[in-house]
């Protein structure tokens, strides 16, 4: 019985070490944000940047625009890292609710033939914009700061 006693208080001691793993999830009508991380190649960085915001930027300010996204921010690092932990571009986008944020938008196709009706020329520029990334990663994150401090 003592072995018993012994190995459930240890388990209720433990049990607030559990959630350092992955953050809790917020509720599916709170909004969602997810850090869209872009590593570019060496030297095309610039270009980089004005195609994202000629070719991609102007979608996402549209889907802000019909609330399926609440904000759209983007951000580089003001120092440099080292080559592994390496990022050029953030982009941090505030989604409605996690079911937005991970269900395909049915309006995107539609959106995009409005925003550039030269398809072609689109193309081939979200091609070269993806040819010059080196890696993207992206990385939801939760926001756990408490509400009473």
């Amino acid at each position: 019985m003592k072995h018993i006693l012994f190995t459930l208080s240890l388990f209720l001691f433990t049990l607030p070490l559990y959630p350092q793993g992955a953050p809790t999830r917020s509720s599916v009508d709170q909004p969602y944000t997810v850090e869209f991380y872009y590593k570019v190649r060496w030297g095309h960085q610039q270009e980089f940047l004005q195609l994202f915001l000629k070719n991609h930027y102007p979608l996402l300010r549209k889907v802000v625009e019909g609330g399926r996204m609440l904000s759209v921010k983007i951000e580089q690092p003001a120092n440099h890292m080292t080559e592994d932990s390496r990022w050029d571009y953030r982009v941090t986008i505030r989604f409605k609710n996690s079911t937005l944020a991970t269900t395909a938008n049915p309006d995107e196709e539609r959106l995009i033939k409005q925003l550039w009706p030269d398809r072609e020329t689109f193309q081939r520029e979200e091609q070269r914009r993806f040819e010059i990334l080196q890696a993207h990663w992206d990385l939801p994150v939760t926001d756990i700061t408490p509400s009473n401090p």
